[in-house]
């Protein structure tokens, strides 16, 4: 631990430096204005891996934005750990709230300030530094591969292809991914659950054009006004998700389960602060923990309809349109998610509109059980490092 903490200290100014050269790239994959930014992204990590000492490193090519990969293999009968993370990330809007500019890193407080400080750019370059590391100290203890993707936050639609088409490039023991979040330096934690992903569109259409809304107000159905009645009754009075079948293959936790789950640090006071909301909202007969990492849930991501600029414009809108989510639990799937609310949302559309529902993309969930070699090698890891055990939670997020 010594020499770990020396090599860091003693090079910690160039990791900085190196990090904020990541983090000004601005690597959205969502817009593809953004393009030749993301393709920039993936050639400084792909240099990055070289000069800490990866071999075999490539930009593999795919339909959509590249996959770098990189290894270095030591002896066939060790162990392998396929360390896995993305350099892309979600757009900066909206701008107005940031207050320094999102793709120039700024340290505030001891903590660095920038769009994919911390999803994912910050996890993903801790690894190739902690292997940077170990090849200067002559410690590696394992064979390490890496497969570090551009498109994690637009549903990951090339990853599986490249996965399919590299199984033997890719074998390995254990998946190792730092895409996710810890309690706090004071109580450590490993994620051993994440939630899958259905993302979704919807567009609710009524007349033919936008409309004068004096002259038509009234004898004609507003898009926005059905689109968000629509939405609303996807939830009833206990907050549970109304579309049929939604629920017929969740498998609720055991007693043992949740006690373990509901033993992390969570103060409710203090949540509500923090977010300044008067009181919690969700699915009845769950804790705050258990309802954002063991349940399924449906979120409204965006809605817009009609005239949104300065001033007034009195129009009856021909259309309103909705970005949906829809976090999964296992043995939830995110294709037969799609089409259980396709079938419901159009069957509960009024004749007065028409809607169109278009899928975006989806991920699988998944957990990992603790009793096994990797999570205990992961928990001796990190109690080496805090002083105290890890405990083991379940993310809300997908990946």
């Amino acid at each position: 631990m010594n020499e770990i903490k020396k090599y860091v200290a003693d090079h910690k100014d160039r990791f900085l430096d190196e990090l904020f050269e990541l983090l000004r790239f601005q690597s959205v994959s969502a817009d593809p204005k953004y393009k030749p930014e993301v393709l920039k992204t993936a050639d400084y990590i792909a240099g990055k891996l070289k000069d800490a000492g990866a071999d075999k490193v490539e930009v593999c090519e795919t339909a959509g934005y590249p996959i770098v990969y990189g290894e270095k293999i030591i002896d066939l009968a060790l162990p392998t750990v396929l360390v896995y993370g993305h350099y892309d990330v979600q757009p900066p809007d909206p701008l107005e709230l940031w207050k320094t500019p999102p793709f120039e890193p700024t340290l505030r407080d001891g903590k660095i300030y920038a769009r994919g400080a911390c999803d994912d750019k910050g996890q993903m370059y801790m690894h190739i530094k902690a292997f940077e590391l170990m090849m200067q100290t002559n410690t590696l203890a394992c064979n390490v591969k890496f497969m570090i993707e551009g498109e994690e936050e637009v549903g990951s639609n090339n990853l599986g292809i490249f996965v399919k088409a590299n199984k033997e490039r890719l074998k390995a023991d254990v998946v190792l991914i730092s895409d996710t979040s810890m309690i706090s330096m004071e109580d450590p934690s490993i994620e051993v659950g994440l939630r899958g992903l259905t993302y979704l569109e919807v567009e609710v259409t009524g007349p033919n054009r936008d409309l004068h809304s004096g002259v038509y107000g009234g004898a004609v159905a507003n898009p926005a006004t059905i689109l968000c009645k629509m939405i609303a009754s996807l939830h009833d009075a206990d907050n549970h998700i109304t579309i049929p079948g939604f629920y017929d293959k969740v498998v609720e936790l055991s007693q043992q389960e949740k006690t373990a789950l509901n033993a992390a640090p969570f103060d409710l006071d203090e949540y509500k602060k923090d977010l300044e909301i008067g009181e919690e909202w969700g699915e009845s007969g769950y804790s705050s923990l258990e309802r954002t990492g063991t349940r399924p849930t449906l979120e409204v991501n965006g809605i817009w309809s009609g005239y949104t600029g300065e001033g007034a414009k009195t129009v009856l809108p021909s259309k309103a349109y909705a970005k949906i989510s829809m976090r999964l639990v296992p043995n939830q799937g995110s294709d037969e998610i799609f089409e259980l609310f396709q079938k419901h949302f159009e069957s509960i559309a009024p004749k007065t509109v028409t809607v169109k529902v278009t899928p975006h993309h989806g991920g699988e969930p998944a957990v990992t059980p603790t009793d096994g070699n990797a999570y205990r090698a992961a928990e001796m890891a990190i109690e080496e490092s805090f002083g105290k055990k890890p405990i083991p939670t379940r993310g809300g997020g997908s990946i």
